[in-house]
């Protein structure tokens, strides 16, 4: 059975513009794209090393708002709409609830790996995994 509804997480990578795309290509029904931003005192968050402070924590939504209005313009050069959400909170939590908050049925994720440091190849693949073991829906993973 298709999906009714299909969430994206972007976090700006290369492997989230390709679920985006493959999101788009695939299921014709609504997709909406999430980007989570992480709270600056988060261990997962640049602000767990380095300081807490109010032009971090704008930077981090103006670029929150970037990644959507770019998925915006390559979804309608598709021919579709998206829906679109800005949450913040710790990754892995954040895109459980929504599935269980907006009757989400298939999430359609980029999994890790790039050139990447390793610090940062494992958060994301623990934000993947987490999702993949965690939610109550059918899981894709692009890689």
């Amino acid at each position: 059975m298709p999906p009714s509804h299909v969430l994206v997480p972007l976090d700006g990578s290369p492997l989230a513009d390709e679920a985006l795309a493959h999101a788009i290509d695939t299921f014709d029904c609504p997709v909406t794209v999430l980007n989570v931003v992480t709270p600056l005192d988060s261990s997962m968050s640049e602000g767990g090393i380095v300081g807490n402070d109010e032009s971090r924590r704008e930077a981090a939504h103006e670029r929150a708002n970037e990644l959507i209005e770019t998925a915006r313009r390559r979804a309608a050069e598709s021919g579709r709409n998206l829906d679109t959400a800005v949450e913040m909170g710790e990754p892995a939590e954040t895109i459980l609830e929504y599935v269980d908050d907006h009757d989400v049925d298939h999430i359609i994720m980029g999994g890790h790996g790039g050139s990447q440091s390793e610090l940062v190849s494992r958060l994301l693949g623990t934000v993947a995994t987490t999702v993949v073991s965690e939610a109550p829906v059918t899981v894709t993973v692009v890689r």
